[in-house]
């Protein structure tokens, strides 16, 4: 009944920040100066993490194509599991270990030293200077990370198959695209401004109700990233099977 409960709690708190989403006063200034902090942030980890991926697929899969002798496939591969889900998975991954677990820390020690309250007092609402710039901050922070993790994957690829390996440089940027389309980069920007949010709410709701000092706040960091990543998992196998079942 307590995890019931607890949803039941997270939906109202959901319905709350998307309706102070769409109607005015908005704090911009703090949705931008959140949007600057996550990217810089998390610029440097998407890149480190999503390159060696990318070499990763690159060695695998031409160790399997050379068994058929299909090597001009790897391109091909690479750009479908880079676009449609490694860089999405992994910038959102990292944006909620790194932006959405800040955020909770953050709201959380608010809460705790009373300053939520406090902005209460003083007629302000809590949930729309403070909530909702962090919520539509990775909403938008998410797509601009997983574009650089995508330019890094591929790069990984690319430096895998033709300085490593040696495979021809031209035949590699010849089959790129050979089996994307437009709307595989459609589907990685809906999918991370769907982590982006799932990311932004969990962290918010655990920091803004955090409670029992700071190991509560440790708690609240934990069960962000925790409870973020398994969500915006469940919720990339729902989006894949919309957009690519036959």
């Amino acid at each position: 009944m307590e995890t019931l409960a607890r949803i039941g709690r997270f939906g109202l708190f959901g319905a709350a920040v998307a309706r102070r989403v769409f109607t005015p006063p908005w704090n911009t200034r703090d949705f931008f100066r959140h949007t600057w902090l996550v990217s810089t942030r998390c610029m440097g980890p998407v890149v480190a993490v999503t390159f060696p991926f990318g070499m990763v697929i690159g060695l695998q899969g031409l160790q399997i194509f050379d068994l058929f002798g299909a090597q001009r496939m790897l391109p091909s591969l690479i750009s479908v599991a880079v676009l449609r889900e490694l860089s999405p998975m992994l910038a959102s991954v990292l944006v909620a270990a790194q932006g959405g677990s800040s955020f909770a820390a953050e709201l959380g020690a608010m809460r705790i030293k009373e300053e939520l309250d406090a902005t209460e007092v003083m007629a302000v609402d809590s949930l729309r200077w403070h909530v909702v710039p962090r919520v539509l901050a990775l909403m938008l922070a998410t797509p601009v990370l997983n574009v650089m993790g995508t330019v890094a994957g591929l790069a990984g690829g690319f430096v895998m198959a033709v300085p490593i390996q040696g495979e021809p440089g031209g035949v590699f940027l010849a089959n790129l695209w050979a089996f994307t389309v437009p709307f595989d980069l459609v589907v990685g920007v809906v999918k991370t401004v769907v982590f982006g949010l799932l990311i932004g709410l969990v962290a918010c709701f655990h920091g803004y109700y955090a409670t029992g000092g700071a190991a509560g706040v440790g708690k609240s960091v934990n069960d962000t990233v925790v409870h973020s990543v398994l969500l915006f998992f469940a919720a990339n196998y729902l989006l894949t099977s919309a957009m690519f079942a036959p």
